[in-house]
């Protein structure tokens, strides 16, 4: 047996909550309270209900074709390369709108500690993505190990906060429950999406277990069981403690131990935020600058910008400063990446809906793009910018098809 097929049922589990399990989560409850008050708890309850039938949607799709390629694949498969290459695009622009917004979370832990308001977020910004684009340029990369031990941390710090803030948990900050009114509460799911996007790693990994077909499932159910348990956790206690004040603050996580615990929590929450987001934006650094490669070599994209992984980095590091010096709000600089993961969401269910036979799997499918059609709706105006990505892709291959003669 090659090392290659050899994932075992909770390796996967692990990697599975690993990809989901990101840095969202450190600032996430206070978007979501900012946006619908304590009604954000039904977003989070949705996002997890949603969670069952999408990533049991794509572990269906891993388990019965086997293929590293994930949803891009599917998308090809059941739609043509064209469908494929618009997945690919929504993935990889979304890494430079994404990077100043997992590295504002981790900003506001820094400032909280530092002082400094903007101009320290922007330092922690510069030094974070700088440091990403050096270890990938050089080739420098977070073993598969060390990014486990990052989402090991990352657990472990959650269910510390969990238990040392539930004393101070008071029911009358659940009042009054909806001030924003019930639209809020949609607001927080669009918002959400960003503390679930992953679940399509889920298909990713399929070709690596052992046994895909009876693996998969079993790794599925175990991901979902302990993301879950862990956001609602989180989310509720955050409300139940902080309150009113949850919505305003930029360090929850450190606000939550510092009620608990005391001492200097906010300096280790910092830092512990500063080691997530480098991993994590070093893995999408990494990730993505082959995406562009691939789908540069595949027409998809021109290859003199992105036709080599240094260039395709160097994209991907400029244009995150130039998202990082836009004057948007992180409210909608969340949004704006979230509809990009939305649709491609949209896109992979609705390929399941064409590959999945008729059955269990297929209704399943059927609810998951119902429910994330609903997502992409709910992320109003700024899911436009999802569809114009999606849109520039199809556009680019058929001009870029036209240009090259039928003998060349």
């Amino acid at each position: 047996m090659t090392a290659s097929t050899d994932l075992s049922v909770s390796q996967g589990a692990a990697l599975s909550v690993g990809a989901v399990l990101g840095t969202g989560l450190i600032s996430l409850p206070a978007l979501a309270a900012d946006a619908a008050g304590p009604a954000s708890l039904v977003a989070w309850i949705a996002l997890i209900a949603l969670s069952a039938p999408l990533a049991w949607t794509f572990a269906a799709l891993g388990a019965r074709y086997p293929d590293g390629g994930g949803v891009s694949t599917y998308a090809g498969m059941a739609f043509g390369p064209r469908a494929a290459a618009a997945v690919g695009w929504c993935f990889y622009f979304a890494v430079p709108l994404g990077a100043p917004v997992a590295v504002a979370f981790t900003g506001g832990y820094v400032s909280d500690v530092l002082g400094g308001g903007r101009a320290t977020e922007l330092g922690t910004f510069l030094a974070i993505v700088g440091t990403a684009y050096a270890m990938n340029w050089f080739g420098l990369r977070v073993s598969g190990r060390i990014q486990l031990v990052l989402s090991v941390a990352l657990v472990a710090l959650l269910v510390v906060t969990v238990i040392a803030a539930l004393p101070h948990a008071r029911l009358s900050n659940l009042t009054p429950f909806a001030p924003h009114g019930w639209a809020g509460a949609g607001a927080a799911a669009a918002l959400l999406v960003w503390g679930f996007a992953g679940w399509e790693a889920l298909s990713s990994l399929s070709g690596e277990y052992r046994d895909p077909r009876r693996d998969v499932p079993r790794a599925t159910l175990i991901a979902v069981a302990v993301v879950g348990v862990l956001y609602l956790a989180v989310a509720t206690v955050s409300v139940l403690a902080l309150g009113p004040g949850l919505a305003g603050s930029r360090a929850p996580l450190a606000d939550l131990l510092a009620i608990g615990l005391g001492g200097p929590v906010r300096v280790l929450t910092a830092v512990v935020a500063v080691v997530l987001t480098l991993g994590a934006v070093n893995a999408y650094f990494a990730g993505a600058s082959r995406l562009g490669v691939a789908l540069a070599a595949e027409g998809a994209l021109p290859a003199r910008v992105f036709g080599a992984q240094r260039r395709s980095l160097t994209f991907l590091f400029l244009s995150g400063i130039g998202a990082v010096l836009l004057p948007l709000e992180l409210h909608t600089a969340t949004l704006l990446v979230t509809g990009c993961f939305t649709l491609v969401y949209v896109i992979g269910t609705a390929a399941a809906l064409r590959l999945l036979p008729a059955g269990g799997s297929r209704a399943v499918a059927g609810i998951a793009f119902a429910a994330v059609v609903a997502l992409l709706w709910l992320n109003g105006p700024t899911a436009l910018l999802s569809l114009v990505i999606a849109g520039g892709a199809l556009v680019y291959q058929a001009t870029h098809r036209r240009s090259v003669s039928p003998g060349r």
